[in-house]
Parts: structure tokens; C-alpha cells; sequence
């Protein structure tokens, strides 16, 4: 492949900046045993709330949305989806699910990457699992309804052979161990998605695969924290970089950098992050906080019942409280018929 090879990533300068990154995601995931084991009724909440932002976030990046009344309802089981909107956003839970329930790594080759997209495509399309049939291009739409081509991927006919080599690459390069394994997981996707090797759902296949590759390499920060929306609330940099580091791509010559540390940068978040809601469940440091930022994390409308779920150290009476202050303070208020309340 153009990036994801051993001649290049291994004679290949890392910058000050990536370094500092890489050691501190290592760090963080040198810690993340202690985090999950201090507060283990929390992961639970943390976890149902995680797959619920991953699947709207990842799917409203691409266009795909549904009513906020609905969300929560058809991520975790408890309504049918009723259109195709619906079925792709239950169809990125059912991959996410896939992912987290495998006991051990996952295979890195190409009949994982059909089943994934197969699962997140939520079956309902006629090529879900299959690569694309025509060659394809990644455009951008202006402001003026001018269409942009931001990159031209590999051709239709070539794909199936170029994410055979890109699994074949991967494995080589984790098996040397010459390179850092978070540089080898962020090439991987990035060629991913200059391979573009779907008709449609390649970024959602991308953003999966992402959390696929982590947990293998023992980051299982995706768990508890949502990649996804922390992509999305980068959503312009997101883009940006990607079309930055294609550049050159085709002839082997682009620079990794910017996507190195937008990559790195996304993972430390999310670990930093995901310490600080373990930190806020923890009595010493206040439950009141812990019902703010489950409160700040929800999409769409939500009950009392649900911020008990993913609050369960914390009694009902000082949820009550909370949401009270919070009203009054302007940043939530009820909606609709019921006890539903949402974010300002």
C-alpha cells in the first residue's frame, strides 16, 4: 500500500509532537485497568451510553439521521426500526456489538472488513458486505451546489487486491514490531479510506475498524467513550486532515503527520475523558457532577429512569436536585408529554 509499508513506516522521522501523543496514549492505557476496576457499576452506564453517541454520531457524520425521540430506543433493542434511516443507525450498533462481544483479537482481513460493512449497512442494501462494482470519488458540495473532487480512490477492479495487501501490511509490520502499533492502526484506516472500497458506508466502516484495531492492541477506550463523537465534534479538521495527507497518496508520497496526530490527539481525549467520568463517580469528588455530565451527554430527550441507569451510585433525590439547578440555570428543560426533558 501507498502509506501502510514497512519501507516507509519504519525509516519514517516521527515528529516531537506525534511522540508526545504516542506516550501519552500509552500512559493512558497503562492506566485503564486501574480505571475500569475502581468503579466497575459505572462501566456498565458508561457503556450503554457510549454505543448509543457512537451509532447516531458516526452515522449523522454521513448524513444519516433520526428523530431524537427515537434514538435511544432503537440503539439499545427496545423498538424495531421503522425506515432505512433507522435500520443503518441500528445496523452500526449491531457491528459496534459484533466488535465488543468477540472474545479475543479479531482477524484483520478482508472477509472482517465485508462483515462489518455488511452489519453497518444493516443488510437492507443489495451490496452490504460486497466491494464496490464501480470506480468511485470522494466529492465535496459547495456552497453554490458546485461539486468538488476532493480525492479519487483506487480503481473498482483493483480494490478487492489492494485490502488484501493492506491486511497483509498490517500484519507484517505488527509482527516486526519496529513501528509503534497506534501509527500502524492510524495508517491502516487512512488508507482504508483512500481505498474507498464500498459504494457507500465507507466512513462508518472506517470509524469501526478504528475501534476494532484499538481493542486489539489493547485500547479499550472505545468502550466506555465514544470515538465517534469526538470525530464528529471535529468534524472540519476531520476532513480537512484527510484530504491534506491523500494528497500524494496514489504515488506513495503524502504526509502521514497531521493524520498521525489528529488520530492521537482523538485517543487522548477519549481516555482523558474517560478518567474523568471515573473520577466524578467516586463520592470524594462529588455525584452531583457525575449527574451533570451523564446529563451533557445525552442526545435527544431522555427521563429521570434513564440518568438513573447510568448513574447508579447516585440516589434519585440528588438526581431530582441536579436537574432542578440545571433548568434553573438554563441549560435544560422538559419537552414534550411526560417527564422528558433535554439540552438548551
Amino acid at each position: 500500500m501507498p502509506s501502510l509499508r514497512p519501507d516507509k513506516l519504519i525509516d519514517a522521522m516521527i515528529p516531537v509532537s506525534t511522540g508526545w501523543l504516542l506516550a501519552a496514549c500509552m500512559e493512558a492505557r497503562g492506566k485503564q485497568d486501574l480505571w475500569t476496576r475502581r468503579k466497575p457499576e459505572v462501566l456498565q452506564a458508561l457503556r450503554e451510553q457510549a454505543v448509543v453517541q457512537s451509532a447516531e454520531s458516526s452515522n449523522r457524520i454521513e448524513g444519516v439521521t433520526v428523530a431524537p425521540d427515537r434514538l435511544r430506543p432503537i440503539v439499545l433493542g427496545r423498538s424495531r426500526p421503522r425506515d432505512c434511516s433507522e435500520e443503518e443507525v441500528v445496523g452500526y450498533r449491531r457491528a459496534l456489538n459484533w466488535i465488543f462481544t468477540k472474545k479475543g483479537p479479531i482477524p484483520v482481513e478482508p472477509r472482517t472488513i465485508l462483515h462489518i460493512h455488511k452489519l453497518a449497512q444493516g443488510g437492507f442494501s443489495g451490496d452490504a458486505g460486497k466491494w464496490k462494482r464501480r470506480d468511485n470519488e470522494i466529492v465535496e458540495l459547495l456552497s453554490g451546489g458546485e461539486r468538488r473532487v476532493r480525492f479519487v480512490p483506487t480503481p473498482a477492479r483493483e480494490t478487492p487486491g489492494a485490502i488484501e495487501r493492506l491486511c497483509a501490511a498490517y500484519h507484517d509490520l505488527i509482527e516486526v514490531e519496529q513501528v509503534p502499533s497506534l501509527l500502524v492502526v492510524a495508517t491502516f484506516v487512512l488508507d482504508f479510506l483512500c481505498v474507498h472500497p464500498f459504494r457507500d458506508g465507507n466512513g462508518r466502516v472506517s470509524r469501526l475498524l478504528t475501534t476494532l484495531l484499538l481493542q486489539n492492541r489493547g485500547f479499550a477506550v472505545a468502550r466506555y467513550v465514544s470515538l465517534e463523537r469526538l470525530v464528529e465534534e471535529t468534524k472540519e479538521d476531520y476532513y480537512r486532515i484527510l484530504e491534506e495527507c491523500s494528497v500524494g497518496w496514489h504515488k506513495g508520497a503524502n504526509d502521514m503527520a497531521p493524520w498521525w496526530n489528529y488520530f492521537l490527539s482523538t485517543l487522548r481525549r477519549a481516555y482523558t475523558e474517560f478518567e474523568r467520568q471515573v473520577e466524578a463517580s467516586d463520592p470524594r469528588t462529588g455525584k452531583g457532577d457525575l449527574v451533570r455530565q451523564a446529563v451533557e451527554g445525552q442526545v435527544g430527550a431522555f427521563t429521570l429512569a434513564e440518568l438513573k441507569a447510568l448513574c447508579p451510585s447516585v440516589s434519585v433525590q440528588l438526581i431530582k436536585k441536579v436537574l432542578t439547578k440545571m433548568k434553573r440555570e438554563g441549560k435544560i428543560g422538559l419537552t414534550g408529554r411526560g417527564a422528558k426533558w433535554e439540552n438548551t
